[in-house]
């Protein structure tokens, strides 16, 4: 196996771990959310739900496996019933609260 290889696998078991901690989980995925890309939150709700066994996370949400995995995915696109289903299983809420206005606006 090639170093670079070797220390991708390494950080992200490095991650994964990080992840178990709750609170870390949540710093992770609201940095997530403010990049503003599906895609980026996508994949760290996978890495947070990976962290915490994918399928237990599924037996949790009532969701099959299969479609936690297919819904994580790059294609991925979940309803907003799975994804709510999925942060619950996690024991996390969804919040909405107003950006900070701008200077002067």
């Amino acid at each position: 196996m090639n170093t670079k290889n070797k220390k991708a696998r390494d950080h992200e078991e490095a991650l994964l771990e990080e992840l178990k901690d709750i609170e870390e989980a949540a710093a992770y995925l609201s940095a997530a959310l403010e990049e503003n890309d599906p895609n980026t939150f996508l994949l760290a709700l996978k890495r947070v739900a990976k962290a915490h066994g994918i399928s237990k996370i599924a037996a949790k949400s009532t969701i099959n496996r299969q479609h936690v995995y297919r819904a994580l995915s790059e294609e991925g696109n979940p309803t907003i019933k799975n994804l709510l289903a999925l942060l619950t299983a996690l024991h996390f809420n969804l919040e909405v609260k107003p950006k900070r206005k701008a200077i002067g606006g």
